[in-house]
């Protein structure tokens, strides 16, 4: 298992060492801090808002969902606000790229 394929299942792994337990971002196989392996565990889908901008009638965001985790998407409804509440819906890999689509919540 890694980050990778199971993106491509639609499921966001997040990387934890399983000596220091430090969550690893980006997603690794081992600790960039005490370089052991690291385990994989299913990512929290709700996370708040960094910053946002918007490209024409589409708004994309950088949200901090888990200890540093910190991801770009798309939101697929309404208007977002630094510090908003949002959920994780969709992830994958499309046309060779990460895709995240979230919501507000």
């Amino acid at each position: 298992m890694n980050f990778e394929s199971e993106l491509k299942k639609g499921i966001f792994m997040i990387s934890e060492c399983t000596q220091c337990n430090k969550t690893i971002w980006p997603p690794s196989e081992f600790c960039n801090q005490c370089f052991k392996e690291v385990s994989w565990k299913k990512s929290p889908s709700e996370g708040k808002i960094i910053e946002f901008s918007r490209q024409n009638n589409d708004y994309f965001c950088l949200i901090e969902i888990k200890n540093g985790v910190r991801i770009i998407g798309k939101v697929s409804s309404g208007t977002p606000n630094v510090g908003q509440n949002i959920k994780l819906d969709r992830c994958g890999i499309r046309d060779g790229s990460y895709f995240f689509e979230m919501s507000l919540t």
